[in-house]
């Protein structure tokens, strides 16, 4: 996928790869198979500051084009669905941090006029047998983070 280079001492020392590397790789083989152009892994932005006043830097995974459509892709991976389905790990704060994080790609490459979507490639890698990949199209949209105004009749009625 990508490498790090970084100017503090011993940062650039090869680390082991990481479950998660490898399910990247992997999501990305089978999104390049089933016809998608990856156009950027592993992009990373200053989208805010938290609570605290401390930066925030949002992460996608996968950026790819299908056709028209740009997709956003967060990929997931463990070795076990066990206790609970490998897609619930994209909860509501994650939609949220990658949605900003959208948002800031586009505004930084000056995208406006092109059709988005927000996907989950699932991997999930047990010890001694073969992955599972899952790709969910459309888990989640922009409008669902978008700030509502309090104007029209519905305010009225509280006045």
């Amino acid at each position: 996928m990508s490498e790090t280079i970084s100017i503090f001492p011993g940062a650039n020392v090869p680390r082991p790869v990481s479950l998660g590397d490898r399910g990247e790789a992997l999501a990305a083989r089978f999104l390049e198979r089933t016809g998608l152009r990856i156009v950027v892994t592993n992009f990373k932005v200053p989208v805010g500051r938290n609570s605290r006043g401390a930066q925030v830097t949002g992460e996608i995974d996968i950026i790819a084009l299908e056709g028209e459509t740009l997709v956003f892709v967060e990929v997931k991976t463990r070795r076990s669905d066990e206790f609970a389905d490998v897609i619930t790990a994209v909860d509501l704060r994650k939609q949220r941090q990658i949605t900003r994080t959208a948002r800031a790609y586009r505004r930084v490459f000056g995208i406006r006029e092109i059709e988005i979507r927000f996907d989950v490639v699932t991997v999930l890698m047990p010890k001694y047998s073969e992955p599972v990949i899952t790709h969910t199209r459309s888990y989640w949209t922009e409008a669902k983070f978008r700030k509502r105004n309090w104007h029209g009749s519905a305010w009225n009625e509280f006045a």
